[in-house]
């Protein structure tokens, strides 16, 4: 299982296409975590002040079409990472059928990204 952090908003933007975000166009790639840690550890270096509901898609990596290649991070890893760790990254388009979950992460008392929790 691999993780997608999206902003709800962008998940639900044209549920018949396959799933696209920015960074295909930018990095060439879709930006993916390995585990929970690393994706809550990758909201809190880059989406601390997304305005509204953040999602992680659950990604069964062998359902994905596009090429996945699992490579190391440009510059550090942010923060609450395990050191070395090495992140998928989706090169293309991502089929929908591949995404078997949604789960909504929850900020703690500190305001920081904390927890996913199964959205329903």
């Amino acid at each position: 299982m691999i993780y997608h952090l999206a902003p709800l908003d962008d998940w639900l933007r044209d549920p018949g296409r396959p799933y696209t975000a920015a960074s295909l166009l930018t990095d060439g790639f879709i930006h993916c975590s390995a585990d929970e840690q690393t994706a809550l550890a990758v909201a809190n270096a880059f989406y601390q002040d997304a305005p509204g509901p953040l999602m992680a898609l659950l990604i069964e990596e062998n359902l994905v079409e596009p090429m996945v290649k699992w490579e190391a991070p440009t510059g550090a890893p942010p923060p609450g990472s395990t050191p070395g760790v090495l992140f998928p990254h989706i090169y293309g388009r991502l089929n929908r059928t591949a995404v078997v979950g949604l789960e909504k992460l929850e900020r703690g008392p500190d305001g920081r990204w904390s927890t996913l929790v199964p959205w329903s």
